[in-house]
């Protein structure tokens, strides 16, 4: 029989040992994680009950259950439930993604939508219904897009090592210049196309069908699943790279493999929904302010962006007088969240 112990570590860490292994759980971040997923789910119940076809709670619970409620089974399963999951994993990707991002750059900045991630994903949906009048196409690049140019950003950034703050300047550098060629394209287009891209670049997840939403999402937890497996190498890495090379972690591989994941994360959930502002931005910085950690935590990160996500569209579609894009609330809410910040900062200082 294995032994057990959990010695308390002041208020917010526990130690939990065995004869074989002992780990530190910030009683914060399970806190956090625990709130954020039972509010998470909260939302998704929302979003699959309400509209302008209501289905009551009772009714959702044994349409997802298996039971045949005639019309019913097809709003809840085939219009609203890829909506709900999509906020919920697309969101915990996204917020995975700006933890690494900001991890690896150590700059609270560092997120994919700044270094222009969605922007260049955007390029390649632009291109594509351009050139092949939409369709599958517009995803394909759009993935595309999103690698390309984090790879652009990756390689002109890089002098004998990867530097935070260049990383971000050259992102920022990409990102304007791709926002001039995306004003090119889009009056290139005809008003009915330029129309339909100029709301998928808003980010929306109203456009998320049900043969896209389950692949996507397996994807993206699948990647989650990695980045919690390189989760210790991050770490190291934001000590530093002397720091984490002393500990025996290999700094240029462990920093390639948690980009490329990042990377995906951002480039798969952009090619369905299109660029959803802020979320990857604000979802990390909330979960190391709530938590009270040091360091961006990828479970506290995940949690938060499914929350914010999913509560976030169940606001565009139902609390505004209009139905708007997810990604124009999102960009409220982040806009509003660092005029906060700044005027913490003028107040401490």
């Amino acid at each position: 029989m294995t032994e057990r112990q959990t010695v308390d570590f002041g208020s917010h860490r526990i130690l939990l040992r065995t004869r074989r292994t002992s780990s530190i759980v910030n009683t914060r971040t399970a806190t956090l994680v625990i709130v954020a997923l039972l509010g998470g789910m909260v939302t998704f119940f929302l979003a699959v009950s309400l509209g302008k076809f209501p289905v009551p709670l009772g009714e959702v619970f044994s349409i997802l259950g298996g039971g045949d409620h005639g019309f019913s089974n097809q709003v809840v399963l085939e219009w609203r439930l890829p909506r709900a999951v999509a906020g919920l994993v697309f969101g915990a990707g996204l917020g995975v993604s700006g933890a690494i991002f900001q991890s690896i750059t150590r700059n609270p900045l560092g997120s994919p939508d700044v270094i222009g991630l969605g922007v260049g994903a955007y390029t390649g949906a632009l291109i594509a219904s351009l050139v092949f009048g939409g369709g599958v196409a517009v995803t394909v690049l759009a993935l595309a897009g999103g690698v390309g140019s984090a790879l652009i950003v990756y390689l002109l950034s890089y002098r004998r090592g990867l530097s935070g703050i260049r990383f971000v300047v050259v992102g920022i550098a990409l990102s304007s210049a791709l926002t001039a060629v995306n004003s090119i394209l889009l009056l290139r287009m005809s008003t009915r196309f330029a129309t339909t891209v100029s709301i998928w670049g808003q980010g929306c997840l109203v456009v998320v069908s049900l043969a896209v939403v389950w692949p996507a999402a397996l994807c993206v937890l699948v990647l989650i699943l990695l980045a919690a497996g390189l989760g210790p190498s991050m770490r190291q890495l934001e000590l530093g790279d002397s720091a984490a090379a002393s500990t025996g972690v290999p700094i240029e591989r462990a920093r390639l493999a948690l980009l490329a994941v990042g990377v995906l994360l951002t480039a798969i959930i952009t090619s369905v929904t299109g660029p959803i502002a802020f979320i990857a931005l604000v979802a990390p910085q909330l979960a190391r302010l709530l938590t009270g950690n040091g360091g961006a935590t990828l479970a506290g990160s995940a949690a938060t962006g499914a929350l914010l996500l999913s509560a976030a569209d169940v606001a565009a579609s139902h609390l505004l007088p209009v139905s708007v894009p997810v990604g124009v609330v999102t960009a409220v809410l982040g806009g509003a969240y660092l005029l906060a910040l700044i005027l913490r900062e003028a107040r401490r200082s």
